[in-house]
């Protein structure tokens, strides 16, 4: 039996067709992959199928229900995590849930047994705002949110993305749970581990199914997009390996002034609970220094501190030879940032977006017009200098955004988690620009969910409850805990950890 049946649907906004006589089916019970790269059309279906949006051609029914014709009965009987945070931030996590139960007509009593596996892991922070939980934690609230009604069937689009490896295997681990109560469950995700989890997946490319079949099937036939052949670094550093096995208080024996980043016995606390606790480490100008940690293991407020937004409770650091005490506005100066949600302007051109920051940066008029001319021809950008930034696929803009980061040339630039959600071949070509920055003596510092970009660091830290656990080269990690990969290493460590990941 058909839990959806979807035929011939195509929609169009204004020129550009998302989605291009797509045909397919699911199971009762099948845990289905829909996957794709950035701008495939996967949101669109998610939206039709869940009658938020109208189809201009074909159909498609949910359990039996048509949905153009029957949207009320389909609403009843589907749950839906969309690709961003769907939760409202001010609200507590009790106050999230009562209010989605009370949007289906139910109330958390009533739906209780169908979440309490999942809700019961966060029900004791039931007075916290969503806004202030973790990864981890947001992402069991969406879904306890999704599921308070009972529905049959689960539409996730990419769940567990900017989600570190240990809490990713946690929801997958729920998903099957649920599957065994008969629910059908369809989800996106840019992770080929997760990918393997389905029974079936659909690839989806340029509003066009490509391929339907088993994982492994899918996965071998479209090598090219989702295993594309390995990076390797030609001028690599070889750093001199940790004196310990775990190096959680050891510096590197790297030449002092060759140092680009120095930080010793750094604290963060707030209250009594202490972010960052007692870290130590050197990076080398140059090095590609990948920063990994769990969600809530203290890294993204170590990186704040690095970069002039926190100032620290104690200890001392260095970043281009200026104090992150006392001169955090000469280190902004020295510096390029990428965050996860990038910091360019939707609204304004591609041209347009890199002179601004270019201005920023201090930069004189004739090099930013001669750079941005350079830039554009590298990324093969030069047709769309006049584009809009918000028109333009998720992978250009990271592209765009890392190359506009390190436009000034900076000493070192920090980057967190900038490939999130993004394809494996996309993701590889960003990696290559990482590399060519690193070539011409920009150290990079890059926090990353996806272990596979681990292993292209030259050295690699692991937080587990604010402290460095662990320290060294991929391949000194790997040794060391007696693991095959840098996933491996990572959940090893992960889940030693002692402190809640809120």
């Amino acid at each position: 039996m058909r839990a959806i049946e979807v035929q011939d649907i195509s929609k169009s906004y204004g020129k550009v067709k998302a989605l291009d006589g797509v045909s397919f089916s699911v199971g009762k019970g099948e845990v289905f992959g829909l996957i794709g790269p950035d701008g495939s059309g996967k949101t669109s279906l998610y939206r039709i199928l869940c009658t938020l949006l109208l189809p201009d051609a074909g159909s498609a029914r949910v359990d039996g229900f048509d949905v153009v014709s029957q949207m009320s009965e389909i609403r009843k009987r589907v749950g839906y995590m969309p690709g961003k945070f769907s939760l409202y931030q001010d609200l507590s996590v009790k106050e999230n849930l009562e209010f989605f139960a009370t949007l289906f007509g139910t109330t958390v009593e009533q739906g209780y047994d169908s979440i309490k596996a999942i809700y019961s892991q966060i029900e004791r922070f039931g007075d916290r705002r969503a806004g202030a939980l973790s990864g981890g934690m947001k992402q069991k609230l969406a879904l306890s949110c999704a599921l308070v009604h009972q529905p049959s069937v689960l539409f996730l689009d990419e769940p567990t993305t900017g989600v570190d490896p240990v809490s990713r295997k946690e929801l997958w681990e729920m998903l099957l749970l649920l599957q065994e109560r008969g629910i059908t469950i369809i989800a996106s995700t840019p992770y080929l581990d997760e990918v393997r989890r389905c029974e079936r997946v659909a690839f989806l490319d340029q509003g066009k199914i490509r391929g339907i079949g088993t994982p492994d099937a899918i996965l071998t036939e479209f090598a090219d997009i989702f295993n594309p052949p390995g990076i390797k670094r030609m001028s690599g550093l070889t750093p001199t390996p940790s004196p310990d096995g775990e190096g959680s208080q050891q510096h590197n024996a790297l030449a002092q002034s060759d140092n680009v980043i120095e930080v010793e016995h750094l604290v963060k606390a707030f209250g009594d609970f202490h972010a960052v606790d007692d870290i130590s480490f050197t990076v080398k100008k140059g090095e590609i220094f990948g920063f990994l940690g769990a969600n809530g293991a203290g890294k993204t407020t170590a990186m704040h501190m690095l970069t002039g937004l926190h100032q620290p409770t104690s200890g001392t650091g260095r970043v281009c030879g200026y104090d992150i005490c006392t001169e955090h506005e000469q280190i902004k100066k020295h510096i390029g940032y990428m965050s996860q949600k990038f910091s360019l302007y939707q609204d304004l051109t591609v041209a347009e977006n890199i002179r601004l920051f270019a201005g920023i940066y201090g930069m004189k008029d004739d090099e930013i017009e001669r750079k941005t001319d350079e830039l554009l021809a590298q990324l093969h950008f030069s047709d769309h200098k006049d584009t809009l930034v918000a028109s333009l696929p998720l992978g250009w803009k990271q592209k765009l955004a890392f190359s506009v980061s390190i436009f000034h040339e900076p000493g070192v630039v920090f980057l967190d988690e900038p490939t999130g959600g993004v394809d494996p071949a996309t993701r590889r070509q960003f990696w290559e620009l990482i590399y060519d920055a690193a070539s011409r003596g920009i150290t990079v510092f890059v926090t990353t969910h996806y272990m596979d970009e681990a292993e292209y660091c030259d050295r690699i830290s692991i937080m587990v409850d604010g402290k460095i656990k662990a320290l060294g080269t991929p391949e000194e990690l790997k040794r060391t805990y007696h693991q095959p990969d840098m996933d491996h290493v990572f959940t090893y460590l992960a889940r030693q950890a002692t402190r809640s990941s809120d």
